[in-house]
């Protein structure tokens, strides 16, 4: 794809215009790190053309603050004061799993999952954002905590011009082959291999 053009141009009767502007499903998955990062970067190139941005995080606990939360919800702030860029809204969903669990067992946690997902088919049904960032939203999908068909349908079907942004490893194969674009992170070398700690600014 020289300078962003496709190579193969399909005769389906849109129009440039149309095919520019369609509503995309992006997905983010394999097992190195990067997959949030790019979503962020994606969400703040919409932030910057006035996109309503909603980030909901479905593995990070309530209790922490990644360096990305910050910066977009001071934007939000931004936007609020001087209309510049777009709203920002940014939701841990449901109790929040974490790598160190929280208080509640497992059917707790899954129920929470899905209450965070029915929230947001709520919000697609509304078009309620012009960008959804799903964060590490396959960990529900692949613990079977969420239908993932239910959840395909509902994005696939989507009304209006919603983006959809997902992350985390694992994607299963009904949403990669649902996607517009997917990408997946392949580890050829990392700090960690050597060691080396996650540090500030760098994993969060």
């Amino acid at each position: 794809m020289p300078q962003g053009k496709p190579d193969v141009v399909p005769q389906d009767g849109m129009t440039t215009r149309q095919r520019r502007n369609r509503p995309l499903l992006l997905v983010h998955t394999g097992e190195m790190k990067g997959k949030s990062t790019a979503a962020f970067g994606l969400a703040l190139r919409g932030w910057n053309q006035g996109w309503d941005i909603g980030v909901f995080q479905f593995v990070k606990s309530a209790k922490w603050r990644v360096g990305e939360e910050n910066a977009f919800l001071a934007l939000g702030r931004l936007h609020e004061q001087t209309g510049e860029g777009g709203p920002v809204q940014w939701h841990k969903m449901g109790s929040g799993w974490s790598w160190s669990r929280k208080q509640g067992d497992e059917t707790d946690h899954a129920e929470a999952a899905r209450e965070g997902w029915r929230e947001i088919a709520r919000r697609l049904a509304a078009q309620e954002h012009d960008l959804y960032v799903l964060d590490e939203f396959t960990y529900p999908l692949k613990w079977g905590w969420i239908d993932v068909d239910e959840v395909v349908t509902t994005l696939v079907e989507r009304p209006g011009h919603q983006h959809v942004v997902i992350t985390g490893r694992d994607a299963p194969p009904a949403l990669v082959e649902a996607a517009d674009l997917v990408a997946r992170m392949t580890k050829v070398k990392h700090p960690m291999d050597a060691g080396q700690k996650g540090q500030k600014g760098i994993e969060w």
